[in-house]
């Protein structure tokens, strides 16, 4: 029997698909065939056609791998799948925690199941007819492999434990669920790069000494100690070049995509370090995690009112506290709450960038970091003109043409 919580369920899932696919069509606005005005610093006529065709290409395989998935999960949703799969896998344990276990293993394995064909299809067709896929055959289905391996060990552990603290801890559930969770977060910050990236790239020390020597001299200059430059074999996979800082404290590295090395001067990927020294000047990553960690307490404890709901487990054709079932129902039921903060999450990554930015201008160079930014959004197709509303809700990052206004601003004053 569908109840009035499922209808909700059901409408707040096809709410997300429109308006998600209704920010991509507006995008669609600001394609133009000719090269804008404004662009011409950046892209040639030819290059410009090759952005804008990379683009359309995108947003057409997006849009029908996206609606495919709609489907599947509307069909799913409207004929009770998840419980069918719940109450099948109770038929052979008893152990509550192996259950819910069990269950998103088997979700997610079908999950990469489904998409491998996707995303096999972007890689080796659309990447590759614009000359940025590099990856093997081979590799692809390792990192596939690897990625789903590394998501089941994972998650058995985070899940075995939070599945335990759900039928022990009672009303504390979110309290301590919330703590392993930022510890969580915390560890997989500090050794991310240390840990989970080896077993997918190669990271070597950067030992162009002309390079190294210019980054050191930059550093030492904003007092900012660093040992760990890395650089990444990310050509064996892609063409398409960056850079990030990760870890704090004694775990902080820098790592380099070789790609940039080769894309960049000296002085450009100097002014590239000095924007990633820049957000860890400014906190960056703190705040971020910060603002992580508030977030997840908040989901936490909206889930745990939740969880006491009876209605939520009978929407989905339950009678018992299944909680796998109950955490996909929340998932649903929280979409207008994760739109706002992935929304704010948004907005602050944008105001970081242009700080990280500014010390880059002020500390180094304001022409070596735009004639940077400019290489990179060349070489990768960026699109630099979306749609406004587009950008405010899917962008992390501004547009490269307002990261240069702004560095032009500062410079005037």
């Amino acid at each position: 029997m569908y109840t009035p919580i499922f209808y909700i369920i059901l409408w707040l899932f096809i709410f997300e698909f429109i308006f998600s696919k209704t920010l991509s069509f507006l995008n669609t606005l600001n394609w133009s065939n000719k090269l804008p005005e404004e662009l011409k610093e950046i892209y040639d006529s030819k290059k410009y056609s090759d952005s804008m065709n990379y683009e359309k290409t995108k947003y057409c395989f997006g849009t029908i791998s996206s609606i495919v998935w709609f489907f599947v999960m509307y069909f799913i949703l409207l004929f009770w799948g998840f419980w069918y799969l719940y109450d099948f896998i109770s038929n052979y344990s008893t152990n509550e925690i192996l259950v819910n276990i069990y269950f998103f293993w088997i979700i997610l394995f079908l999950q990469t199941i489904f998409w491998l064909p996707f995303s096999y299809y972007f890689t080796f067709v659309i990447e590759e007819k614009f000359g940025f896929n590099k990856s093997s055959k081979k590799l692809f289905f390792l990192d596939t492999i690897k990625s789903l391996l590394i998501t089941i060990v994972l998650g058995w552990l985070l899940l075995s434990l939070i599945v335990w603290i759900y039928l022990k801890t009672g009303d504390n559930f979110w309290l301590y669920t919330w703590f392993v969770m930022t510890f969580f977060s915390v560890f997989i910050m500090m050794f991310y790069s240390s840990l989970i990236v080896p077993l997918f790239n190669k990271q070597t020390p950067l030992s162009e000494w002309k390079l190294r020597t210019a980054i050191e001299k930059f550093a030492i200059k904003v007092w900012f100690k660093l040992d760990n430059i890395y650089v990444i074999d990310w050509s064996k996979r892609s063409s398409k070049a960056n850079a990030y800082f990760s870890g704090f404290g004694p775990k902080k590295r820098i790592v380099l995509y070789d790609t940039l090395i080769n894309d960049l001067t000296i002085a450009e990927l100097v002014a590239v370090l000095a924007h990633e020294i820049g957000h860890y000047k400014k906190k960056h990553t703190l705040q971020m995690l910060f603002f992580s960690i508030i977030q997840t307490g908040i989901m936490l404890y909206i889930l745990w009112i939740v969880l006491k709901m009876e209605d939520i487990s009978y929407a989905m054709w339950s009678n018992t506290s299944s909680f796998a079932v109950w955490i996909l129902a929340f998932g649903i039921l929280y979409t207008p709450i994760s739109m706002f903060f992935w929304l704010l999450w948004n907005i602050l990554s944008r105001k970081n960038e242009y700080e990280a930015d500014k010390f880059a201008w002020i500390n180094y160079s304001s022409d070596k970091l735009k004639s940077a930014l400019i290489k990179l959004s060349r070489n990768n197709l960026s699109n630099l003109r979306p749609h406004p509303l587009y950008e405010f809700f899917n962008y992390s990052h501004p547009t490269v043409l307002k990261r240069i206004d702004a560095l032009d601003k500062i410079k005037k004053k």
